[in-house]
Formats: C-alpha cells, structure tokens, sequence
C-alpha cells in the first residue's frame, strides 16, 4: 500500500513517499492474514517477509510484543481498522508548528494508509472530507487547535483534537457546506501547482464561509 508519512503532508497537499505490506484479511481489514493463508495466496510475499522475521520479532512496540507473545504472525502490525483503508481521508502530521491538513484519496488505484504520526478522519466521499479540511485549516480552525494544544515540542495534536473544535456533520444539502468544500478543493488545486497567490486568496475566502458556520462576526 501507499504509505503517507508525517512530514509528506503539507497544506493541502499529500503524497506518499513510500510503501508497506500489510498482509490483512480482505473481510476484517484490522486483522493480520495468518501464516498458512499467506503462504498458500502469496508464497513470494511471505518469502520475502521472512528474510526480515529476526528484526521484525525484536521490535520494541509494546502492542507488538504483546501480539507476538499471543501468537500472532511475526509481521503483525497494529492499531489498523476499516478506517485505515478508506477511500478518502483527511490527514494532518503530528509535529508541526500548526494545522497544515491535506486530503487524499486513492494513490495508483490503492487506499494511502498513514503512519502511526500522520493522523486520519475516514470519509466515504470527497466532498465531506474537502469540508472538514477546510474548517481544520481555516484561521479559526487553526487557532482553536492552537490554543488547545501546546506547541513546544512541535505537536499539533491527536485526533482528540476534533473534540475541541466544533465540526458539524457533512450536509450535502447545506451551501455553506458545499462551498468550503468546493474552495477547498480549489486550494488542493493550487497548492499542487504552487501558485501561492491563489492559494492566499482561497485561503481568504475559506475564512469568511468558515466564519459563516461557526456565526462569527467580521
């Protein structure tokens, strides 16, 4: 799978660097494929795995260690559910001076699955998960983050952070809505191809529909 790393998302923008097996079963995402099933499906993939089983059996991961002392294969990897491999998500790094959110959909026809410091919301369409980016990196968005969340050693926040800061649900009848979506849309656009200018006034304009929601006044 396409794997996204913390600091390959930027503002509106992410893409991933780099890739990982996750050998999971197709009907419960979050759990492990076992040994006998990856051998008789992909024999060349669990080949290739067990060069590496030494390193892989002596990771520190606490939940690791605990998963391989119960038994289970020595590539298991953890905290992996449906939600890892949803077809769009919004993601935002753990160590950044402030909100810098991005969406992503499939990469080369796969779901991009984060790393454990790039942090997610699963969505099912665009549209909701262009929304709730352009409310995470809004200016009131990101001051509300920042004022929640101490920035000294360079986090931004965990998902806990969708507490504090009020996000109502994707309607796809409200207008409010769907125009941070669409503006939010336009930066990705944008911020692809580096016109800073536009980004700065979609950015603007972001602030004043995400002013909209929330009630506040100029």
């Amino acid at each position: 799978y396409p794997l996204l790393r913390g600091r390959d998302v930027q503002r509106w923008k992410a893409e991933p660097s780099a890739l990982i097996i996750m050998p999971r079963l197709d009907e419960t995402p979050g759990q492990v494929m076992p040994i006998s099933e990856l051998q008789a499906r992909f024999p060349r993939t669990y080949g290739y795995l067990r060069k590496f089983e030494q390193v892989l059996r002596k990771r520190a991961d606490a939940m690791v260690k605990s998963a391989l002392s119960r038994g289970e294969p020595f590539y298991f990897y953890g905290a992996v559910g449906t939600y890892t491999f949803a077809p769009w998500k919004v993601v935002w790094p753990w160590v950044s001076k402030g909100v810098r959110a991005a969406v992503v959909g499939l990469f080369e026809e796969k779901p991009v699955v984060p790393e454990h410091n790039a942090f997610l919301v699963a969505c099912d369409n665009p549209d909701e998960a262009l929304y709730i980016c352009a409310l995470l990196n809004s200016s009131v968005g990101d001051f509300t983050i920042r004022s929640f969340f101490s920035t000294g050693g360079g986090g931004i926040g965990a998902p806990v952070v969708l507490e504090h800061i009020r996000i109502p649900r994707f309607d796809p009848n409200d207008p409010v809505h769907l125009r941070l979506a669409e503006l939010s849309e336009q930066a990705h656009e944008a911020a692809k191809i580096g016109d800073e200018l536009r980004l700065q006034q979609i950015e603007a304009e972001i602030d004043l529909w995400a002013a909209k929601l929330w009630g506040l006044s100029d």
